[in-house]
């Protein structure tokens, strides 16, 4: 965690809030995203679409990243280098593993199995510390898990460790390795939008390999990059829940703890189910899909409230004092 004073601690607790945000739309978009795949592209398998979900997102972001940020490339550090190179590995296989996961389980089970972090991050921390995080970090953690499995409808009856469930909790360990990366004191100083876009590269580069490995016979990628309406849905993704999400997260959470970040993220389901409630029909309206809203309920307000106590009351922690100048 980079030190920083108590107004800057604040800022970054509202961007990343405005980071989950926004990747709360991309729960709905690619939802219908996979859903008009399936009908420009029949035939292809999970992990085909899954792999070309995530490919144009991720070209058109390091493409877009690397024109503003290209004078800061040229000067890349080493330091730099490998927290780009780390972020990417891990950010890869944690979506891969979800999104391939996502298309064998309920979205309730996968919701709450992928924010498992929240409390294998204190846990990691303190095997590697050899001490036992404070109360108020476990009570934090419980809370926010007691969240998501309210607001995510979790049936304990369908829990099983099936492919889907496996999947999501290997991807949840890969998106503890990637916040917990972001964090390292050593990455303090590298600049936020070459990393970012060293990140993009690596998940574009990936996801591509995959599709050309995976693609069903024919020419299927001519298929959905000739569509306006895939060609629009990309273009949010990109642009609001890559680009805009991702940068905000690479800047801002290094002015908290990785113990706050693993909490705060799990904010994104309340903003998620927000969102479903109109989202999915406007997407369906626009790409001729049914995919329909989802209904306000008890769940969204009770679990949303678990989740937000939890992340006020990690706010309660101490903080370390700022070094003086």
């Amino acid at each position: 965690m980079t030190t920083t004073t108590p107004a800057q601690h604040r800022q970054a607790i509202w961007m990343l809030l405005l980071g989950n945000l926004l990747w709360g739309v991309s729960f709905p978009l690619i939802k219908s995203l996979v859903l008009l795949q399936e009908r420009l592209v029949p035939g292809g398998s999970s992990w085909f679409i899954t792999a070309s979900t995530l490919l144009p997102r991720f070209t058109f972001g390091v493409l877009v990243l690397g024109a503003i940020c290209f004078q800061a490339l040229r000067t890349l550090t080493r330091s730099e280098l490998r927290q780009g190179l780390g972020l990417g590995v891990f950010a890869t296989a944690g979506m891969i593993f979800q999104n391939d996961g996502l298309q064998f389980i309920s979205a309730s089970t996968s919701a709450f199995l992928t924010q498992f972090y929240c409390i294998m991050i204190p846990a990691w921390l303190a095997l590697r510390a050899r001490r036992s995080p404070s109360w108020i970090v476990w009570l934090c953690g419980a809370l926010a898990l007691a969240g998501m499995a309210v607001l995510a409808r979790l049936d304990w009856h369908d829990l099983k460790l099936g492919r889907g469930e496996l999947e999501t909790l290997i991807s949840s360990v890969f998106y503890m390795g990637q916040i917990l990366w972001l964090g390292r004191p050593e990455f303090t100083a590298n600049r936020a939008l070459p990393v970012t876009t060293l990140m993009f590269a690596v998940l574009a580069a990936g996801s591509g390999v995959m599709s050309l490995a995976l693609a069903p016979v024919g020419a299927p990628m001519l298929a959905l990059w000739s569509d306006p309406t895939w060609l629009g849905f990309t273009l949010i993704l990109t642009t609001v829940c890559t680009l805009a999400a991702f940068t905000i997260m690479n800047k801002w959470q290094p002015f908290i703890t990785t113990t706050e970040a693993g909490l705060l993220y799990c904010s994104e389901p309340v903003f998620t189910a927000m969102l479903a409630l109109i989202l999915p029909a406007w997407f369906s309206l626009w790409g001729g899909l049914d995919y329909r809203n989802e209904t306000l309920g008890v769940n969204l307000l009770v679990g949303g409230g678990l989740i937000t106590l939890a992340n006020g009351l990690i706010q309660l922690k101490p903080r370390r004092a700022p070094a003086p100048a």
